[in-house]
């Protein structure tokens, strides 16, 4: 059978599939186990196998460690023990082969030895591997290989069948009708076999096991030696491939009479010995026990895993005359939908024989109608035509149809096995023979020796001689004796059937097998009800004629109209036995035709449903209608146009006639194909539509529409190119609801084309992505038990579509889809994507590795875990690739979505994260996306910001802590490249892991990193081209500071490094701080804080500014008349945006809840006013009656407190009840942190409230009053911990006061001789405003001052001030009733 040769990856991938599926099962591993330990090969007949103790220590190390690896990943000292006790052994069984195959695979060390170790058990006992251990691999390796030797003898046992059937017939009835030979069973079949032909067939059935040892032994060493080659030299992969073994067809008659005259030869004992209750057992044997199974089960085995065990249609087992071999189904996702809805619907394809029984009902109108049709046409077809004739005889379940010769023309002439090399698979040119007793050709075991290996490739024995020995001259001359004798007999090998891809479809056909009872009883005794049956039959028959007659001949639409009902009719009822010859009667083209002409001339939509509906059946039957439809343009512009005008069924027959991207792209109903998606959502609609179609008409849009969007762009988020569909169709609710129910849909075809389409979606549009992970939340596990049914590109879809799911702007959102990855599949996603990683392509492999890391990281990080070890391995060796620049860039950019930080619209943080870290100032400010805790943050943002941060840490660790910090390595190979992309994201990735290791426990590895990344941490600060290069570069050099050694390190630079950062300190406040690091304090510091007026306003008609707050880009003021004033915060700042008055007093304090986006206003009127501020117009929503004037306000988000026009502080809740707190106490100041309100009071004590317990802390008592004078606590503030009080000056000459707010110590003071009546903190300086409305500017880490600014005018006091988020702009507000901002330059 010619085809592709086997290929290096398809072998590894083929067999990795198969011992992953050992690996994750320990029900099926636990009984393999037993199976091979059980086996008898190399032991004496009679005595039970006796396993080295070497064997019985691998076996228990092996699973110890696999049993253990569901709670944790197995131990690899227990598996490199196993490994060399069994490389160790002197000679391998099929024991230990499977466990070095099983080590092998748990280590992760190379899917070559795995795959190596699998094809020695094939090697070793052939018939306990194909039919006992690993039936999958054979079926995926060796069975496309050796389907010609199955096909030789199912022609054989056909013959056999066919002269039984015969010789029975020879004194019968001479006019018994051909159709009840062909009805005859198996077994009846069997039953009159003489003795002789008996014999003949077990005869038979022992040479085909034996066939299949000896090929079966041929072929593993030839897929050995593949593997030898691929994984020692990629560049001899390039070259021609040796030929694979020739087939070997027969065993010569000596051989059989040896065969049978012996007890049985050692090489036959050793592969049937092992299932001699499995394979001794004749085909005739137990007939009614195991019926038509064609996989019988052995005995003692666990029945429902034996069934997990059964091997698919192609696996070598006997097979009745009257069954055929079916073909193997394609991969999921390939070939025409019309094909794949026949491989699903018609299992059981009734043969030629029974085809012409059922339809000779209808034989008298199919007779009249074929004179009017070509020859070609006439016949009624089931499959489009296809080559093979001669198969088809040979393999014609009827033996009276399909004699063959007992013998075949050609018997290939089987090279004995003694003669052929067990490397190379072919005959001996220069046989050696080791010391081991083995054989090989000469230049074949040079070559195994010359590559460092040291042991006998078969016995593994070591070999004690480096030289070979001379050539085994008598092995020589008898295969020149036998070549000269079978010279002209010497079949030439086969070409080797394809095993990574769908082979060519054979001329195979597929019955259902009847039961001997079931055939005898018709055979013999009639139904009484057969001629009702009959009856009914015919008259049906009639209908169908005369219909299908009147369609085709008839020229008045309304009779064609009622021909089409009428058919549909008959076809509904039709039973499924009848449906094939129903399908003969319609399929032909004049029928086709006639609903063509049907659905472009009639207007009834019940007339159009039901021809659509019967062209859909018949394409799905019979691919010679979907040709025949297909072969005129105008036919599927009819289709297009009926689909576009309302009939939705019409998509259904499009989708199966499989058009092609340029036709799709002419059929312009990609908004039709929308819109049958969004209404196709509706699960009622479709149970009570009028016709059913095969193919629903929404899984028909999802497909088409997947197909267009995939030939319509890139595919990607960077894509310019024009979108075939528009945007706002795919970004709707309904829409996106819709196609995510297909994510479950019964075919994995509507899947994939669900995960392409949602995929496109958020691609176009970022925001969507949360939409879409909320309505596929519950469809994630049909989609990953998808995953294991289709092909490497769906299998990249699936991925990234979960990959994108991940980027949430929530982190606990996120970890719940991840969470639902890990757990919603049927199999175990994890162990699933370790696999896929060991064979995916360069390019696909950073983002499953992105992903399998994730999902690794979900649980607290272990020790060793070979999930993570293999995820980050593949990330670095994928960034070292340089000869895959894609791979690269996509490591990279997996790594730099690791930190888990996203926008709204799915854009990784990292870059914006690490630049906020240098307190950049500068205009335009980072997005506002990044997320940030503030002081008055609420709970929910707190949980999140902390499970981000761990988030981060572990993603991190797992990176760094790998073969110790082998990944800084590798980024500094990517900083060098002269890829942009490729060079950004590594810088990016570079910075964040060297952050981190500032912030993670201390193992060393920051040395590593600054071996291999500071060089190039300078050379990019530098003279790197943009500035936030530069300002990342310097991000990192700081983080080296951290210790002595890197500072040293530094200072090596430090010239280049001073220059830098002197340009860099007017606009980062990092750059001031390692400019005084690095010249020891002597940096100058006034200069660094240089402000400018920007801009004011006067606002002395509505009274004194009394409070000033900035909320989104936005300032916001209130007055002593009860004016609230909105002044834009940003370009144009203090420019007038919206003014509101409805305080009827004086605004006395404003607060501003971020969480909510809101604005509370505390007044004099007895009331706090909730504000919202959208589309430019500021609106009251909420107003509460307080009982008692405003003071001062502080608000969290269930409840208000603020100060009344007495002592102490009244908590008020949002739902209508208040307390007072600290009732002993004059409050003048305030502010609410995470619960604890802080209280200045007109005595200068401060003390701190716990509300959630009502403990009061005094952090200062109080002084009583001197010569009746009062020292209040004018203002204070909290941040980053500290507390921040401002009094008249004391007498130590502080008017500003630092306080610990954990364990209420003084930490520091500012020396001032004014009253600080306001107070703000920004992230580097200190305001403090006086009475004489002169601001002063003070270092925040020095408490030492810079400057003076002066507000207002003669005489005015400071009233209120604020800054904004990135504390470089300013704004006073004063009593004189203006507003000015000052901007840092």
């Amino acid at each position: 059978m010619a085809g592709p040769a086997p290929t290096y990856s398809a072998i590894v991938a083929h067999t990795a599939a198969f011992l992953a599926e050992l690996v994750a099962d320990p029900l099926l591993r636990r009984h393999l186990l037993s199976a091979a330990a059980a086996s008898d090969c190399g032991a004496a007949p009679g005595q039970q196998q006796q396993h080295p103790a070497a064997t019985i220590q691998a076996l228990s190390l092996i699973s110890d460690a696999l049993d253990t690896a569901v709670s944790a990943s197995p131990s690899p000292s227990s598996l490199r023990a196993a490994e060399r006790l069994l490389q160790s052994l002197p000679a391998a069984t099929p024991l230990s082969c499977l466990l070095l195959a099983l080590a092998c695979a748990a280590r992760r060390r190379g899917g070559a030895a795995a795959a190596a170790a699998v094809l020695d058990l094939f090697a070793l006992d052939p018939a306990l591997a194909r039919h006992e251990l690993a039936p999958a691999a054979f079926e995926a390796l060796f069975a496309p290989r050796l389907l010609p030797v199955m096909r030789h003898f199912a022609a054989r046992r056909a013959s056999a069948a066919a002269a039984a059937a015969a010789a029975s017939k020879g004194g019968d009835d001479e006019n018994m009708r051909s159709d009840e030979a062909a009805a005859l069973s198996a077994m009846r079949v069997l039953s009159l076999m003489s003795g002789a032909q008996a014999q003949e067939m077990r005869a038979l059935e022992r040479e085909y096991e034996v066939v299949l040892d000896v090929n079966c032994r041929a072929y593993a060493l030839y897929l050995k030696n593949i593997l030898d080659a691929g994984e020692t030299s990629p560049a001899a992969m390039a070259s021609p491939q040796p030929p694979p073994p020739e087939l070997v067809f027969g065993v010569g008659d000596d051989d059989e009479e040896e065969r049978s005259d012996d007890a049985a030869p050692e090489n036959d004992e050793s592969a049937t010995s092992s299932q001699s209750s499995f394979r001794n057992n004749p085909m005739w044997a137990e007939a009614e026990e195991r019926g038509g199974d064609l996989y019988p089960r052995r005995q003692g085995s666990f029945r429902g895993r034996r069934d997990l065990m059964r091997p698919p249609s192609l696996y070598p087992q006997r097979v009745p005359p009257h069954l055929i071999v079916q073909q193997q189904a394609p991969p999921v996702g390939r070939g025409s939908p019309a094909s794949r809805l026949r491989a699903e619907q018609l299992p059981a394809a009734p043969s030629d024989d029974s085809m012409e029984e059922s339809s000779s009902e209808l034989g008298a109108g199919k007779e009249e109608k074929r004179p009017a049709s070509p020859p070609s046409l006439s016949k009624p077809r089931r499959a489009p035509p296809r080559p093979g004739g001669a198969d088809d005889a040979l393999l014609s379940p009827d033996p009276a149809r399909s004699p063959v010769p007992d013998v075949p023309p050609e018997t290939p002439v089987p090279t004995p096995k003694d003669f052929v090399c067990p490397i190379t698979s072919q005959l001996f040119e220069d046989p050696v023979t080791l010391e081991t007793g083995q054989t090989y050709e000469r230049r074949a075991i040079q070559e195994w020796l010359d590559r460092g290996n040291a042991t006998c490739p078969i016995t593994r024995q070591r070999l004690h001689g480096a030289h070979l020995p001379s050539t085994n001259y008598v092995l020589k001359r008898l295969i020149a004796a036998w070549r000269d004798t079978h010279h002209q007999q010497i079949p030439s090998s086969p070409a080797p059937a394809t095993m990574d891809s769908p082979s060519p479809a054979p001329p195979f056909k597929q019955t259902s097998l009847p039961s001997p009872d079931t055939s005898a009883s018709h055979a013999s005794a009639p139904s009484p009800t057969s001629v009702i049956a009959q009856a009914t039959l015919e008259t049906a028959a009639g209908e169908l004629r005369a219909a299908v007659s009147c369609l085709c001949t008839s020229e008045d639409l309304a009779d064609s109209e009622r021909s089409v009902l009428k058919i549909e009719r008959l076809w509904r009822e039709a039973a499924e036995q009848q449906q094939h010859a129903v399908t003969a009667s319609l399929a032909r083209p004049a029928v086709v035709n006639g609903f063509v002409e049907v659905l472009f001339n009639s207007v009834s939509a019940r007339v159009l449903q039901a021809a659509v509906f019967l062209l859909a059946e018949l394409a799905v039957r019979d691919g010679a209608v979907a040709q025949t439809l297909t072969r005129v343009d105008s036919d599927v512009d009819c289709l297009v146009a009926l689909f576009k005008k309302g009939l939705v069924e019409a998509v259904s027959l499009i989708c199966l006639l499989a058009p092609t991207p340029e036709q799709l792209a002419d059929m312009d109903m990609a908004e039709a194909l929308v819109s049958t998606i969004r209404r196709g959502g509706d699960e009622a609609a479709d149970d009570t539509a009028v016709v059913k179609m095969c193919i629903k008409p929404k899984a028909a849009s999802v497909i088409l529409l997947s197909q267009i969007l995939e030939a319509g762009g890139s595919g990607s988020a960077d894509s310019d190119d024009t979108p075939p569909v528009p945007r706002a169709a795919l970004l709707s609710e309904r829409f996106i609801r819709s196609v995510a129910a297909s994510l479950e849909a019964e075919q994995i075809e509507e899947r994939m084309a669900a995960v392409r389409v949602l995929l496109r979606c958020i691609w176009e549009e970022g925001h969507c992505r949360s939409s879409v992970a909320d309505k596929s939340s519950t469809s994630i596990g049909a989609v990953l038990d998808a995953f294991h049914a289709v092909g490497d590109a769906d299998k990249l879809d699936i991925v990234r579509f979960l990959y994108e799911l991940l980027k949430l702007k929530k982190r606990s959102a996120a970890e719940r889809v991840l969470r639902t990855i890990k757990e919603g599949g049927s199999l175990s996603m994890m162990h699933t994507l370790l696999v896929h990683l060991q064979s995916a392509p360069p390019e696909h492999s950073p983002v499953v590795a992105g992903l399998l890391l994730q999902l690794d990281l979900l649980v607290e990080p272990r020790k060793i875990s070979m999930y993570r070890e293999e995820a980050v391995d593949c990330l670095i060796q994928c960034l070292k690739n340089t000869d895959y620049p894609r791979s690269q860039l996509l490591a990279a950019e997996t790594i730099m979505c690791l930190p888990g930080k996203f926008s709204s619209s799915g854009r990784p943080l990292a870059r914006s994260t690490l630049l906020r870290l240098a307190r950049v100032k500068e205009r335009p400010r980072q997005s506002q996306d990044l997320s940030t805790v503030r002081a008055d943050a609420g709970e929910d943002e707190m949980e999140e910001e902390k499970a981000s941060s761990e988030w981060e840490r572990k993603a991190a660790y797992a990176l760094v802590s790998h073969e110790f910090g082998l990944v800084f390595e590798a980024l500094s190979e990517c900083l060098r490249s002269k890829n942009a992309e490729l060079f950004t994201a590594s810088l990016v990735c570079a910075t964040w892991l060297v952050y981190m290791l500032s912030i993670l426990p201390d193992t060393g590895v920051l040395g590593a990193a600054r071996v291999c990344l500071l060089r190039q941490f300078v050379v990019v600060l530098r003279s790197a081209k943009h500035g936030s290069d530069r300002v990342l570069a310097m991000v990192a050099l700081r983080s080296f500071m951290n210790d002595r050694e890197g500072m040293h390190d530094i200072t090596t630079y430090i010239k280049d490094v001073l220059k830098t950062l002197r340009e860099l300190k007017k606009s980062s406040g990092l750059a001031f701080e390692m400019l005084k690091l690095l010249s020891d304090g002597q940096e100058s510091s006034v200069d660094m804080w240089n402000h400018k007026e920007i801009n004011q306003a006067d606002c002395s008609s509505n009274g004194e500014v009394t409070s000033i707050v900035y909320l989104k880009n936005n300032i916001f003021s209130g007055h002593s008349d009860g004016t609230l004033k909105v002044w834009e915060g940003s370009e144009n700042i203090l420019r007038l945006v919206y003014e509101a008055q409805e305080h009827t007093k004086a605004i006395t304090s404003l607060s501003v809840l971020h969480s909510e986006e809101k604005l509370y206003s505390g007044s004099l009127d007895r009331t706090i006013r909730v504000w919202q501020f959208r589309d430019g117009v500021l609106r009251c929503v909420e107003v509460h009656d307080t009982r008692d004037p405003v003071q001062n306000l502080a608000v969290a988000n269930a409840m208000a407190c603020f100060v009344p026009q007495g002592a102490g502080v009244k908590l008020l809740s949002w739902n209508g009840g208040s307390k007072l707190l600290n009732p002993n106490k004059y409050v003048r100041s305030m502010a609410l942190v995470h619960g604890k309100l802080f209280c200045g009071c007109n005595d200068s004590s401060i003390q701190e409230i716990d509300l959630a317990s009502g403990t009061l802390g005094v952090i200062q008592p109080g002084n009583k009053r001197i010569l009746g004078k009062a020292n209040p606590i004018y203002s204070l503030q909290v941040h980053d911990g500290l507390l921040y009080t401002g009094s008249t000056p004391s007498m130590d000459g502080a008017s500003v006061k630092v306080w610990n707010c954990v364990n209420y110590n003084q930490v520091g003071s500012m020396p001032s001789s004014m009253e600080a009546r306001s107070l703000v903190v920004s992230t580097d300086l200190i305001y403090v405003g006086s009475r004489n409305g002169a601001v002063e500017i003070w270092s925040r880490e020095k408490l030492t001052r810079i400057g003076t600014l002066q507000a207002g005018g003669p005489g005015c006091r400071v009233q209120c001030m604020a800054v904004d988020g990135d504390g470089d702009v300013l704004v006073v507000g004063t009593s004189d009733g203006r507003i000015q901002a000052w901007g840092l330059t």
